[in-house]
Order: structure tokens, then sequence, then C-alpha cells
């Protein structure tokens, strides 16, 4: 049998919840008793109002404000709410003279009218905060249950590429002891080869062993970028500028594993070129509670990238690594100004 998915189970709770409400506003039905018109109408009337309640708790004040951790607003909201169903129902009872035709169809005492205004209203505040139970009990159930399936999404697709990698992996040991046998081989004659051969080395250690964990410091993830820039001037010819700004104090905070570097291969996948003069700017700047990187590059004249080319596949799959490692935590802002004739990436992360 296919399990229920998260849509499936929300619909059904919501089901459940209006026809339980539909038996509660139905049940003077079932008491034998003759009730003027203008009472079903209220009764219809208040079954829309609760449901418009639950829809403004569901869809607004749980998700901006108690999912957002703001949980004294999100008290004063329902509050708020509470109040504001206790006026509209009383206005509606005014619009329509209900108390005046009910006291005249049960010729009720004014003491006994004010007992049942009473409990009317507390009724009324009882259901309320029962609807505004039930939105939030399924919304965090829902939420719960959409991180639970993308987590499970991702073990998935993290397994299917370590097995992926697996196969084709060439023992680390023996990929830095053949690593070592070039280096030995390029000669002294030959520095820059060698020094190329060693920075590839030290990339290879910190993909291999570090990046193992969930986290790393700020510290090595830099002199990662650092390394794989100075690979990259192998390639790139003197019409491209590099500019790369990174803290003279830098705190050692945990962040996650090349983080920063699909930002900078997209830059030079898409902001470099053989033929014309151009440019590529790497700035990471940290503060007491935030980091940011900000990664600039020329664009050309008739370069047109489409959205996905724009973005990458490494961007994409940064930005679910950034929901589900910062997930309310952090900015991404990607922008073109074709003015100016140049593309903008900017990460800010929550550090504190």
């Amino acid at each position: 049998m296919k399990p229920f998915s998260v849509k499936d189970i929300s619909i059904f709770s919501k089901a459940l919840l209006f026809l339980g409400l539909l038996i509660v506003q139905s049940m003077p039905l079932y008491m034998n008793i003759s009730f003027p018109m203008e009472f079903w109408i209220k009764q219809i009337f208040m079954y829309v109002l609760w449901i418009s309640v639950f829809y403004l708790t569901y869809k607004i004040i749980i998700p901006t404000l108690l999912f957002q951790g703001k949980n004294g607003f999100f008290f004063i909201a329902i509050c708020i709410l509470i109040v504001s169903v206790l006026y509209i129902s009383d206005t509606f009872n005014s619009l329509i003279n209900l108390d005046a035709i009910l006291n005249q169809h049960f010729k009720i005492s004014k003491k006994d009218n004010l007992q049942g205004a009473l409990i009317s209203n507390l009724s009324e505040i009882i259901i309320t905060l029962l609807i505004v139970g039930a939105s939030t009990v399924i919304s965090v159930a829902k939420k719960l249950q959409v991180e639970t399936q993308v987590r499970q999404n991702l073990e998935k697709e993290k397994v299917t590429s370590e097995l992926s990698f697996l196969k084709s992996q060439i023992n680390p040991h023996f990929f830095f002891n053949i690593l070592n046998s070039i280096y030995a081989l390029a000669g002294t004659e030959n520095q820059p080869a060698r020094e190329a051969i060693y920075t590839l080395s030290h990339m290879m250690r910190y993909v291999l062993y570090d990046t193992k964990n969930n986290l790393t410091t700020l510290t090595k993830e830099i002199g990662f970028v650092s390394d794989y820039l100075k690979l990259m001037e192998l390639r790139i010819t003197d019409k491209v500028q590099v500019i790369f700004e990174k803290p003279t104090n830098v705190k050692d905070v945990e962040v996650a594993p090349m983080l920063f570097l699909p930002f900078i291969e997209n830059a030079y996948k898409h902001g470099i070129s053989g033929i014309y003069p151009s440019y590529i700017y790497i700035g990471i700047e940290q503060s007491e509670q935030l980091l940011q990187i900000e990664v600039r590059n020329s664009i050309f004249e008739n370069q047109t990238l489409s959205k996905e080319e724009s973005n990458g596949i490494g961007l994409i799959n940064t930005r679910r690594r950034l929901d589900l490692i910062y997930p309310g935590k952090y900015e991404l802002v990607t922008t073109e100004d074709t003015l100016q004739m140049e593309y903008t990436v900017i990460l800010k992360l929550q550090i504190s």
C-alpha cells in the first residue's frame, strides 16, 4: 500500500476538523427544540468565520510568527484573533437582531439572557482556541513531515553519490604517493610545477579528509579557496584580473566545508575570457554575528545564459545544503547588471 503523502494527511486532517465543527454547529437539531431562522443563519455564519480563522492561522500567523521564533507576537496575534471573533459575532447578532428574537421566541428573562450571553461568549472562545490549536498541530506536523522527507531524500542522494564515488575512488594513500613521486620528478628547475603539485595535494587532502565532517573551520575553508585560486592562475591569461580579499584576523568559526567553492567555480566558468579583459572579485567579510562572501565577475555582450546555466547544478545544490544546514539563517542573492556587465553573488550567514 502506498504511504500517505504530506498533502493527503493535510487534506484528511482539515476535512476531519471541518466535519467535527459542522457536527458541533448542527447539534441544536437533535435537541427537539424549535429555533428561529436567524439562529441557523448565525450558526452558518460562525461556521464560515471559524474556517476563516483556521486558514488565517494556518497560512499567515503560524508561518510568519510561530515558525520564525516570534512566540510573543504569536501569543498576541491569537489574543487579537479571539477578541476579533467575539466582536464580529456580537456585531452580526446586532445586525440580524438575534438577541431580541431569541428572547421573544423563548421568553427569556434579563438575568437568563445575561447568563446565556456569557455562555455563548465562552463557547465561542473555546471553539476558537480549539481551531487555533488544531491548525497549529496540523502545521507543525506537516512541517516536521516535510523536513523528515527532505532529510530522507538527501540521505538517499548521499548514499547514491558515495557508492558512485567508491566505485571510482583511487586509494588516497596511493594517490598521494603518486603525487609525491611526480613532485620529485619535477625537479628543482621546474618550481611552478612543484608548487602546483603541492597545492593540488593539499587541496585533495582537504577534500578527502576534512570534508567528511559536516563542519570545518573558516581558516581551512579560506585556505582551500586560496589553493584553488593558485591552481586557477595556471589556466588564465593576463587579460583576467583576480582579486581576493579576506579578513586579516579570522575568528575561527565553524562553517560547512566547500560552501564557497560553487560561487567561485561559477565565476570562472562564466566570467573570464581569453580575448576580452575580464575580472573576478572574491571578498570574504566577518563580523561578530555575520559571515559574508561576495563574488563578482564580468559578463560579456551576446552572453545570454538561461537561469539554469547561470545558477548551475553546483549553485542549486548549494542552496539545498544551505536550507538544510542553515535554515532561516542565511541570505543568498544573485544579481545580473547588464549596464555594468557584472554578475554578483552575495551569501550572508548568521554565525552567532
